[in-house]
């Protein structure tokens, strides 16, 4: 086949062109939906502006966002030059300022020095925190209308942080059974996922995964607890939609008035968990599991990956449909208490 031609060529763009000024008009373009989406895209994040020019101490971060999948605060800094001291110090400002966040340095050079102190933070600073550094640019084609692209220059090393995860001694023989069963769900998750995308595992009963708002998130859990027989056992696999809302009891009753419909969806009845006194609601399809015995791992992979697909496809536009009516959203990691 002969090869194409009168193909373009990918030109460079100054950013100042694009944006002439930083606060006047790229933190309001990078707040918008579908440029903050970009920008989780290129560091695995689903991202949902909270505020911009937010106080964090005394200084004023230029954009605050929940991780969707979590409900962790996630800062994001702007800088159209090369990289500077101030803004780093910012930057650890930011971290001190907040109990778990994720914060992401964006400028349009970074320079070795800057770039290799975030490698360092990314080594010595605990789980809770994470460090990006993201160079942008803009392209063009001939004429057509400059194209932002984002380059991850600096990322938490989380192989190193997998291994501080597998020598850790405080893990219980359970917690290190779950970090595994996660490594290999994830790694098939990852081939055959339709609809989401696993996040790094940790040794904990659940697994996160974004479903578009906060508030709201999908979990794979691998558990010896079992909510519907209020007992321990040798253990069970659910896939869930977790509601921790201010409004999760209202949005957990908007959601059952669609039950029949949304369990057709999903293909099987679902268990609808809710306990007086507890905010989160829980919605979740349910099998057992031996989770020692290795060798069915592959089947509860296939399971737990299907499940999740079909809740995410359930779900997704119903939540981010429901209108509710207790002001701010809020939303949290799901307690390391699998019975809670």
């Amino acid at each position: 086949m002969p090869a194409p031609h009168n193909l373009g060529r990918l030109e460079p763009v100054d950013v100042r062109k694009v944006w002439p000024s930083e606060s006047a008009e790229f933190t309001p373009w990078l707040a918008l939906p579908e440029n903050i989406l970009l920008l989780g895209e290129t560091i695995g994040m689903e991202l949902e502006v909270a505020a911009q020019e937010a106080d964090v101490g005394q200084f004023r971060a230029d954009i605050l966002c929940r991780e969707t999948a979590t409900g962790a605060w996630v800062l994001v800094e702007n800088q159209l030059a090369k990289t500077d001291h101030v803004h780093l110090g910012q930057l650890l400002t930011y971290a001190a300022g907040l109990d778990a966040v994720t914060i992401v340095w964006v400028a349009s050079r970074f320079t070795g020095e800057h770039r290799a102190a975030l490698d360092w933070l990314n080594e010595i600073t605990a789980e809770k925190f994470q460090f990006f550094g993201l160079e942008v640019e803009a392209w063009r084609i001939g004429s057509s209308p400059p194209a932002p692209k984002f380059n991850v220059v600096s990322k938490p090393n989380d192989w190193t942080r997998d291994v501080r995860e597998t020598v850790d001694p405080g893990h219980t023989e359970t917690g290190k059974l779950q970090l595994e069963f996660w490594r290999g769900f994830k790694a098939y998750a990852d081939q055959n996922a339709k609809r989401f995308r696993a996040i790094k595992p940790l040794a904990q009963a659940w697994m996160t995964i974004a479903i578009g708002r906060t508030g709201f998130n999908l979990s794979g859990v691998v558990s010896t607890w079992s909510p519907t027989k209020e007992s321990y056992g040798e253990g069970e696999l659910r896939a869930t939609l977790y509601i921790d809302h201010r409004s999760a009891g209202e949005a957990f009753a908007k959601l059952r008035e669609e039950k029949d419909a949304i369990q057709a969806e999903v293909g099987e009845d679902l268990h609808w968990y809710e306990v007086e006194g507890v905010k989160a609601r829980k919605i979740f399809a349910r099998r057992s599991i031996t989770l020692a015995n290795c060798q069915e791992w592959p089947e509860s992979f296939k399971w737990l990956t299907e499940k999740l697909d079909r809740l995410h496809a359930a779900f997704q536009s119903r939540v981010k449909a429901l209108v509710l009516g207790e002001g701010m959203e809020e939303g949290t990691r799901p307690p390391a208490d699998p019975k809670a």
